[in-house]
């Protein structure tokens, strides 16, 4: 890299370190009272401390060398009122501790609600090509690290500034011309902190970073325990755990040790300038120009003057991290959030299910193109088959259809309306959709099956309800005979019941939706036979005169649908009832026959 792109870098990096800076300071400003008592208190509680030093002198020159005398009066004299003052800077210490662990809190929580708010309003193409572990540590770890250095590393920064500016001035009252030390070891001191934080700020950017593919990691084999199991994968996984254990914790070492330089180097420039200001201070005594009280006073206050700046060297090793983790989150909390309704757009109310496509064109990436023209037309309340070979394009026709994802030619129509001018929200809730991955979270039976659906109904005719639909998809003598029976609490993803008995949870909540339109991707591929005739007769009465989707690799379950669909390659290469499907030598007849090859 020559020494333009380097400046240009170093230029980026410091404009992208101030829009970083400005946004948390946006996020402070929020408490800009609390802020200012913390400011009072910094500014007071430093004060107090720098006094003591300069009575530190009085006491020293209290002594008289010549006359072998001290004068005990003004030493207890001065030293009670060191006291004092230390302990009114320990009392305001603490007081500003405890309002800036309040307002690092409550910034931390509003950053974490951000953060959230925004995982909410992405678009679902977002969490298709980000690892969860990876957003999970943005949320937790990130925004932990900017609270530690909010909490701490600003308290302490201010207590710097004001401790080097107050020192400064006392030691200048005290003699200019030793001041003149300082002249060399200062511009020394920042001249090392910054050459150094120049270069350990990308590692503490790739110290998040690696500490977030480690977590996608882990949660992807956490989750996928029985797979690996079963496929005898323990040590292959434990290998790659260990690769990227070891990449994080060299990133992470590589960061700290190279930001630990920093406070040891400033500190020996520190100690450089204290000998200097020993040899000169002996000679202006030695000269009668100084006293050894002063002298005593302005070695205390170089230690003020120079102990803030090799804390801050320190300071600033720890806010490299915190800029990293906040730039991490900050560029989670920017990226761009699903497409806003237009204004005109309009609210579905009492949908009847007629939906057409019409030269329909989409690709998940510019380079490749996944449905290339698609059109049909679906009368309301037909069942819809829609079958084809893995990679055809039905899953992505669901995710069209529910406007996951814009079409980027053609449209797409219910009712009459083109969804492109139908809020997402009324589109939405015109489906209940059942996927074949099954989706439940850890709370009761009955809370699971209510989902989205029961909210405003009383807790009575809503225990009613779910139990009819657990009825109808042949689930609630199942339910019945476990412990609490719909009160049964479900662990995490449901791990507590079987695959097929997930998948019978979500039908029958899916069928509480109060929907003209349902979408079902393999929603029976988990069930036994015996189970997929109940389920189908039971969407059978369940799902008059709705608009039904049903995607299926099971050709046997759709053989009753209204309308099939044979999708190969992104376009409908076929279409009609099975029968007429049958009769034709095409994909379908093919595919259907295979099944008992």
């Amino acid at each position: 890299m020559n020494t333009k792109e380097k400046k240009q870098n170093h230029t980026a990096s410091r404009v992208k370190t101030m829009e970083i800076l400005w946004r948390l300071g946006k996020y402070l400003w929020q408490y800009k009272g609390l802020l200012a008592l913390a400011l009072i208190l910094t500014v007071g509680s430093n004060l107090f401390s720098l006094i003591g030093p300069m009575l530190s002198g009085y006491a020293v020159d209290a002594i008289e060398p010549g006359k072998g005398s001290v004068a005990f009066g003004r030493v207890f004299y001065y030293a009670g009122w060191m006291v004092a003052f230390y302990i009114m800077s320990s009392v305001f210490t603490y007081v500003l501790r405890r309002i800036m662990i309040a307002i690092s809190r409550s910034v931390v929580k509003k950053m974490r609600q951000d953060v959230f708010d925004r995982l909410m309003s992405l678009p679902v193409g977002y969490f298709d090509v980000h690892q969860s572990g990876d957003i999970i540590s943005r949320i937790s770890y990130d925004i932990d690290t900017v609270n530690t250095s909010l909490s701490q590393d600003v308290v302490q920064l201010l207590t710097t500034v004001i401790t080097v500016v107050g020192a400064f001035s006392m030691m200048v009252v005290i003699s200019p011309r030793l001041v003149l030390v300082f002249l060399f070891t200062v511009p020394l001191s920042m001249y090392i902190t910054r050459f150094l934080t120049s270069h350990t700020r990308p590692l503490f950017r790739e110290r998040s970073a690696s500490l977030g593919r480690m977590n996608g990691f882990v949660e992807e084999m956490v989750t996928g325990q029985k797979t690996l199991k079963a496929y005898c994968q323990e040590e292959n996984t434990i290998a790659r755990f260990e690769e990227k254990n070891k990449e994080a914790t060299e990133s992470y070492y590589r960061a700290e040790y190279y930001g630990s330089i920093v406070g040891p180097m400033v500190n020996f420039v520190n100690n450089l300038s204290l000998a200097l200001i020993s040899v000169f201070g002996a000679v202006l005594f030695l000269k009668g120009q100084m006293s050894v009280g002063n002298i005593s006073s302005f070695v205390l206050y170089s230690r003020k003057f120079s102990g803030p700046i090799n804390e801050a060297a320190n300071i600033i090793s720890d806010l490299q991290s915190a800029l990293a983790a906040a730039e991490r989150v900050f560029k989670l909390l920017d990226e761009a959030p699903e497409t806003a309704d237009a204004p005109d757009s309009i609210r579905l109310e009492e949908t009847k299910g007629q939906v057409e496509l019409s030269h329909v064109k989409f690709g998940y990436n510019p380079t490749h193109m996944v449905i290339h023209d698609l059109s049909f037309f679906v009368e309301p309340g037909k069942m819809i088959a829609i079958v084809g070979p893995t990679g055809a394009g039905k899953t992505t026709l669901i995710n069209l259809l529910m406007r996951f994802y814009d079409v980027w030619d053609g449209a797409i129509s219910v009712d009459g309306h083109q969804i492109s001018s139908v809020t997402r929200e009324s589109l939405r809730q015109s489906y209940a959709m059942v996927l074949q991955d099954t989706w439940l979270f850890a709370g009761t039976i009955h809370e699971n099956l209510a989902y989205g659906s029961l909210d405003d109904m009383d807790e009575k005719t809503a225990r009613k309800k779910v139990q009819e639909a657990a009825k109808a998809a042949g689930i609630d003598g199942f339910i019945r005979k476990l412990p609490k029976g719909y009160d049964t609490i479900l662990t995490d993803e449901g791990t507590n019941i079987s695959k097929g008995q997930k998948q019978l949870l979500t039908i029958a909540r899916a069928m509480l939706l109060p929907a003209r339109m349902v979408i079902l991707d393999e929603a029976t591929s988990n069930v036994d036979t015996r189970t997929e005739v109940k389920i189908q007769n039971a969407m059978h009465r369940l799902m008059e005169n709705k608009t039904c989707f049903v995607i299926a690799h099971r050709l046997s379950t759709i053989r009753n649908a209204d309308w099939i669909l044979v999708v190969n390659d992104g376009d409908v290469v076929q279409q009609g009832t099975h029968e007429s499907l049958m009769a034709q030598e095409g994909v379908y007849r093919q595919m259907y026959m295979a099944q008992f090859e």
